[in-house]
């Protein structure tokens, strides 16, 4: 049984290989623009920043040099239930260097589109175990990001060699960009 979190909370991870599964529902006739939003990754080391240009995972380059980390594919639209775009971890094959891996949602070129997450509803994060497909830990963020164009849905990271998961649901506007800045 999935352990559903409320923001800030954290839980351990008992497993070596999981899925990051990311979805939302967007609102289409709010901005007559279809919406193109992004899952990110960025694998970060015991200074706060990504390790390598290499260790940022997006959709113009899907893995990790040591393919611990691999995005499955940038999903355009969005549509249908479940997960619209998906990570996946493979902590026996994570350098002993990385400390956390941050999930980050962007709105593709959101200031053009003049569109915000306040338009995107559903929004969530869950783990599921790959060994069995169980889903250990779901986050479903329920804030109103009205200005925002960018989430830090959740991070993995590594605490007395333990890998856990916090729950973020921290909004920022702006876009990858910004989100670079901030890690590297």
């Amino acid at each position: 049984m999935a352990i559903n979190l409320q923001k800030g909370q954290r839980e351990n991870i008992n497993a070596p290989k999981f899925t990051i599964g990311l979805g939302w529902d967007t609102n289409i006739s709010s901005t007559g623009t279809s919406f193109d939003l992004d899952a990110s990754a960025f694998i970060v080391g015991a200074n706060g920043k990504i390790l390598s240009d290499a260790h940022f995972i997006f959709y113009n380059n899907l893995k990790a040099p040591d393919e611990s980390v691999i995005h499955t594919g940038d999903n355009l639209t969005g549509d249908g239930d479940g997960d619209d775009e998906q990570i996946k971890i493979d902590l026996t094959k994570i350098d002993s260097a990385v400390k956390e891996i941050c999930i980050v949602v962007t709105i593709h070129d959101a200031q053009d589109r003049k569109q915000n997450f306040g338009q995107v509803r559903n929004s969530f994060i869950r783990i599921v175990d790959d060994s069995n497909n169980t889903e250990m830990v779901k986050y479903e963020l329920e804030e109103d990001f009205s200005i925002e164009t960018a989430v830090e849905f959740g991070r993995i990271y590594n605490k007395d060699g333990q890998w856990k998961f916090e729950a973020m649901g921290v909004g920022m506007k702006g876009g990858l960009e910004d989100y670079l800045n901030k890690y590297n």
